[in-house]
């Protein structure tokens, strides 16, 4: 057995707590939340496993958390990261059998943008042979959410909205509901990619920046009546689009890639025509739903990438060492995922 460093190369965050800002998910500096660092490497408890990286994924949530804007409280000092892939080398009790395999996983220890990483063993998602590393890094976070909310869709009718359909999620999306035998009604910001989206599996493509958006919105949703919006935007669009839903439509927020903080303008229609605002979060999914579901879910979102009707569009890979100087230019790149090596 390889023997394990004392010390590892990290990319730490430098505040704490919440910020009480509503920034978005953009940055001009990575430097001012995080900086590089020299730091033990972790060991792993009771139902815990030592991952070596081998590639972490950047999410919206990602700088959401490291800005002091998501639903958890920043620790000054840890590793960021949450999502990546790499091999498990070192266990604690009860978590042997996942010694020496190759795992996607959500860090719930210490942050996924390091050399090592600590997190719980049911966090952790084996990988098959023909998973290549930067799915593996992509494995979890958008794939599972992707099914767990297209099936919350699907029982509400053949048609559903998805704003952010350009995202990595948004085209999982987009590609499942068409799989499924649904209608996803796609929302872009730019004209160029409507044709993309219709080509993933989009059956109405709106452009968000059209002065009739709402209007259009109206016509399609007088004719495909969706009652389920699937929104990472959460702006005043979002709601007059919601209001233009058809009765008990859901408009379901997973993401906040919006400034901007929406007023309810017609709040009668949570009354009279039994609509819904709701949040969803992967985490609760993953605690609530039962193991044998959740082991289907798994099963075929890792068919999906194997036989290739799921990728992750990459845009770069960045290296431990060079993330901070180079994140922010990186993220300004479209349509695709930043990947840390270490």
């Amino acid at each position: 057995m390889t023997e394990l460093p004392q010390t590892m190369f990290a990319t730490l965050l430098k505040l704490e707590g919440y910020s009480g800002t509503s920034s978005g998910p953009a940055i001009s500096d990575a430097a001012e939340w995080l900086e590089p660092a020299e730091i033990p490497v972790p060991q792993p408890g009771p139902g815990q496993v030592l991952i070596r990286l081998r590639t972490a994924s950047i999410n919206p949530s990602d700088l959401h958390f490291i800005k002091g804007e998501y639903g958890q409280p920043r620790v000054k000092g840890s590793p960021a990261g949450f999502e990546g892939c790499g091999d498990v080398v070192a266990t604690g009790k009860g978590a042997e059998a996942l010694h020496g395999q190759r795992v996607a996983f959500v860090a719930a220890g210490s942050g996924a943008w390091a050399e090592y990483v600590v997190t719980q063993m049911q966090m952790c998602i084996p990988l098959r042979p023909d998973i290549s590393d930067d799915d593996g890094a992509a494995q979890i976070v958008n794939p599972l959410t992707a099914m767990a909310m297209v099936d919350m869709a699907k029982a509400d009718g053949d048609a559903f909205v998805v704003s952010a359909a350009t995202s990595q999620l948004g085209k999982l999306m987009c590609s499942l509901g068409r799989d499924l035998g649904l209608k996803p009604i796609a929302l872009v910001r730019r004209a160029e990619t409507v044709e993309t989206l219709k080509s993933l599996g989009a059956a109405e493509v709106l452009v968000t920046t059209d002065s009739d958006v709402v209007e259009q919105f109206a016509g399609l949703s007088t004719s495909m009546k969706p009652r389920v919006f699937l929104d990472a935007v959460t702006d005043q669009l979002s709601e007059q689009l919601f209001c233009a839903m058809p009765n008990r439509a859901r408009w379901i927020t997973y993401g906040k890639l919006s400034t901007e903080a929406p007023t309810l303008t017609q709040t009668g229609q949570l009354i009279f025509m039994g609509k819904r605002i709701e949040g969803f979060w992967l985490t609760q999914w993953m605690m609530s739903t039962p193991p044998a579901d959740q082991m289907r879910v798994v099963a075929e979102v890792q068919a999906r990438f194997a036989d290739g009707r799921w990728k992750t569009d990459v845009s770069e890979h960045l290296t431990l060492r060079d993330l901070v100087p180079n994140l922010a230019n990186a993220l300004k790149k479209s349509d695709g995922k930043v990947i840390i090596t270490p």
